[in-house]
């Protein structure tokens, strides 16, 4: 017995010696900053010029109205481009795993490119297209939808439409691989034996696909909330923020305050961690939602 246990005991040495280098880097690298952080976020004033201000940041939050309508671009970010995304990457998902389609890998690869492509260079094509002398007002002017190009960028709708376009673009491909990968630990014959009792390509789809993803689903949806939350370089390469903040994002803002100007690090640090408690809340109501067994 006593051997056993000065096994198990040095088999718990060995293993807190591999994992110990990890928990140093972790605790210096993310905890002891985020300490700092929370710190940082009670405190007021501009540049290094900054004083204990306790809860003031936190309550300067709720008279923001730039951050206000922030936190409402963000929302109506996330409300509308996360379910199209999935649903689309879902689908394509769903369409490249068949057995019989020729060429798979080479619409794989061309569905997930674009989550390869640089952020800045994505930004920068999409600008391009959509500018005033640009390739999609060249085709709404000469189809006679347009009499003049459109500025797609002076208008809050349109310019909101445009950053959901591109995230679309970029992101559906990283998420359908997901899908592939779960797709594929699928056994074929519970396609086979569906076909056999009669149920079509729909039903197929809803009563055998969907179930048996969900838990890869659930993982999908919870980091594109996440990421929509911390959304920043779509806000600030194709719109700037503008027109007159409609497009600016909660990071974006947090950028600006940091900064540009004057900097009111306490202040952004505030808002920051408002960011991490809502995608904390967000987080644990989706797997709760997502996480419930059948």
């Amino acid at each position: 017995m006593k051997v056993k246990r000065k096994g198990l005991k040095r088999h718990r040495l060995v293993g807190w010696v591999f994992i110990g280098p990890a928990i140093i880097l972790i605790l210096f690298l993310s905890f002891i900053p985020m300490f700092q952080a929370l710190l940082l976020s009670l405190q007021t004033g501009t540049g290094n010029a900054l004083s204990w201000g306790g809860l003031a940041n936190y309550r300067r939050i709720f008279d923001d109205r730039v951050f206000h309508q922030a936190i409402s671009n963000t929302f109506f970010y996330l409300i509308v481009q996360v379910p199209i995304m999935l649903i689309l990457a879902l689908i394509l998902a769903s369409m490249l795993n068949n057995k019989k389609l020729r060429f798979k890998g080479i619409f794989r690869t061309c569905i997930f490119i674009p989550a390869a492509t640089s952020l800045v260079s994505y930004a920068i094509i999409f600008r391009t297209l959509f500018a005033n002398h640009g390739f999609v007002n060249y085709l709404l002017v000469n189809m006679g939808i347009l009499d003049a190009p459109f500025n797609f960028f002076t208008d809050p709708t349109s310019a909101r439409i445009i950053i959901i376009v591109a995230l679309i673009w970029r992101w559906t491909g990283f998420n359908m691989i997901f899908y592939l990968a779960g797709l594929q630990n699928i056994e074929y014959s519970i396609y086979e034996a569906a076909m056999i009792d009669g149920a079509n390509a729909k039903q197929r789809f809803t009563r055998i696909t969907v179930p048996l993803l969900k838990p890869i689903i659930l993982v999908t949806t919870i980091m594109s909330t996440n990421g929509t939350l911390q959304l920043f370089d779509e806000s600030v390469n194709l719109t700037g923020g503008g027109p007159a903040n409609q497009t600016i994002t909660m990071a974006h803002y947090i950028f600006n305050t940091s900064f540009e100007g004057m900097p009111r690090f306490g202040y952004a640090t505030a808002m920051s961690f408002l960011i991490l408690m809502m995608v904390g809340v967000l987080s644990f109501i989706q797997m709760k939602a997502g996480g419930k067994r059948d």
